[in-house]
């Protein structure tokens, strides 16, 4: 048996890069994946899913509309009957230096990566305790646990979240909920494609395994988390960084 056969899953930031694939991943493991997304393109993967016999489907919303994200639960319950996991792995940059950085690029990245993160969750939760089974997956960054210049905003929220599936790991674990966080490091993505490739090259050197990672490496990750043979990993932080200290 496929080791998420017939659970229910969302993604939020599911359109493109490591949501995408972990969509895929998640969706040949015998899962039921709704993306949550502001980019059409999520749809289109919605759609691919499809056609490879996978079922999958496409919302679009907002992680920062807590009212609709409300709405978007309740209708995956109404049609599914449950939600079994949750990947908060929407998230965005607006690097900037301290010196620099304007209360707008604060908000903005406040809003989407750590209240977003908090408005899925607890629009999700009630129904993961009424069935008394719940995965819930953040998606921290290296950058959280040692910091990085220019990412004040983005730092912060990913150092968060790790204090937030503690907290969470605490409070719902009774219900059979847990509560982890995967900390990629360097991640081909559309987001890592804006960096120079003097940095990229640079940052590679500067790992061990002298590569970037690809989203699949976080893929993976997220399907351990949400897997039955993760059930006893709580209040965790996984790094997925190829050694980065």
């Amino acid at each position: 048996m496929s080791r998420l056969q017939d659970k229910i899953a969302i993604i939020t930031g599911g359109a493109r890069g490591i949501g995408k694939a972990t969509a895929e991943v998640f969706t040949r493991e015998g899962a039921t994946v709704i993306i949550w997304d502001m980019l059409d393109a999520g749809e289109a993967t919605a759609r691919e899913l499809r056609e490879q016999g996978h079922q999958a489907e496409f919302r679009k919303v907002s992680v920062t509309d807590a009212p609709a994200l409300e709405a978007a639960a309740r209708e995956v319950v109404e049609r599914y009957g449950r939600i079994d996991i949750l990947i908060n792995n929407a998230g965005i940059t607006r690097d900037r230096s301290l010196l620099k950085m304007s209360q707008a690029e604060w908000e903005q990245v406040i809003d989407v990566n750590l209240n977003g993160v908090f408005y899925c969750t607890k629009a999700v939760v009630p129904y993961m305790v009424e069935k008394q089974y719940g995965r819930i997956i953040c998606t921290s960054s290296v950058v959280g646990i040692t910091g990085n210049f220019g990412q004040t905003n983005y730092s912060a929220t990913k150092a968060a979240m790790i204090g937030m599936v503690k907290t969470w790991a605490r409070e719902l674990g009774k219900y059979n909920i847990t509560a982890n966080a995967v900390a990629p490091g360097f991640i081909l993505t559309d987001m890592t494609d804006q960096i120079p490739e003097e940095v990229r090259n640079q940052t590679v050197a500067g790992i061990p395994v002298k590569r970037m990672g690809v989203p699949e490496d976080i893929a993976y990750a997220y399907l351990f988390l949400a897997s039955e043979e993760a059930s006893y990993v709580n209040g965790h932080t996984l790094s997925v960084n190829g050694g980065v200290a």
